[in-house]
């Protein structure tokens, strides 16, 4: 790793250190996957019918109509994930969608719009892996995006991403 690299990803955690901090009296509400579901919605779980073996079907997003949890539209929160790239250079991303699995949206269907996030963060953050997983922290709105890879339920604004850690 870069020494420049080293020292954004420093400064990118010390900022959202300092964000959460000082800027609210509450820390941001951590939330996980299972909390972009509304309670008694039933999902489809992508994940378990996935195969690589390349059908037209395997690629067809499920369940485009999969309802939004609305009581986390505006709220800060942290949620872990994996990142896939949408605008960005060799050095820094820009946008890119937050999943909750690796290889969401590249190498099986992607999940229903409610578990994906589309997130920007001004001036952008390094990532140094695509199989390790992050943590971002922003404010999340219940707003729709829509791209190539799929429909998405959540946008989210970060101030900050970190390594996830156990």
């Amino acid at each position: 790793m870069t020494l420049f690299k080293t020292a954004l990803n420093a400064f990118c955690i010390l900022s959202l250190a300092i964000i959460s901090f000082s800027s609210n009296a509450n820390p941001p509400k951590e939330i996980f996957w299972e909390d972009l579901i509304p309670k008694g919605h039933v999902q489809i779980d992508t994940q378990a019918q996935a195969n690589h073996e390349g059908s037209d079907q395997n690629w067809v997003q499920p369940d485009l109509d999969a309802p939004v949890v609305k009581e986390l539209n505006g709220q800060s929160v942290s949620l872990p994930g994996f990142v896939v790239p949408l605008e960005g250079d060799s050095e820094v991303i820009t946008e890119f969608l937050l999943v909750p699995y690796f290889g969401a949206c590249i190498h099986v269907p992607p999940p229903p719009p409610n578990q994906l996030v589309h997130v920007t963060i001004k001036g952008g953050v390094p990532i140094e892996s695509l199989y390790d997983a992050i943590v971002v922290t922003g404010i999340i709105t219940t707003e729709t995006w829509s791209g190539e890879l799929a429909q998405v339920g959540y946008k989210m604004k970060a101030v900050g991403v970190a390594p996830f850690e156990l």
